[in-house]
């Protein structure tokens, strides 16, 4: 059901935690499944990620997702991270179950808060960045993801 990948991250999450002062935080979640997700951004003055942690309550899915997305942005400029959309979350885990789909989304979502909320804090514009919603099951349900 799970691949290799999945089960790692879930097992042996990495960057958990969260970042005191942090640049940014976002904070989404799934009413309908319960899942809580928070990213802690530290971004240095060139606007690189300089360190990330998460902290999820959830199910192995939504840990895992959390997981490799702080993996995916650690390191990489505000705009770079942009580019980590849920579908490049699920493809570094090699898949997820369709019903688990959500959770990437959710990591997307988390991120995206994330920086959203550090750019508030600076009085920048972030290109391509929306204002996040704090619930993701408020998207259609016949949407794609």
């Amino acid at each position: 059901m799970y691949t290799e990948k999945v089960m790692d991250h879930f097992q042996n999450p990495r960057n958990v935690g969260e970042i005191e002062n942090a640049s940014g935080t976002g904070t989404v979640g799934n009413a309908k499944c319960g899942d809580i997700m928070r990213i802690y951004l530290d971004i240095d003055e060139n606007q690189v990620i300089r360190d990330v942690k998460f902290k999820t309550f959830g199910c192995g899915a939504a840990v895992a997702t959390s997981s490799m997305a702080t993996e995916m942005v650690k390191g990489k400029t505000v705009q770079e991270a942009m580019e980590v959309t849920n579908k490049a979350v699920m493809e570094a885990l090699d898949g997820l179950p369709p019903v688990k789909v959500h959770c990437s989304l959710l990591a997307e979502e988390a991120i995206h808060a994330a920086l959203w909320d550090y750019a508030e804090k600076n009085g920048i514009t972030i290109e391509g960045l929306e204002k996040p919603k704090s619930d993701i099951s408020e998207h259609d349900e016949d949407e794609e993801y």
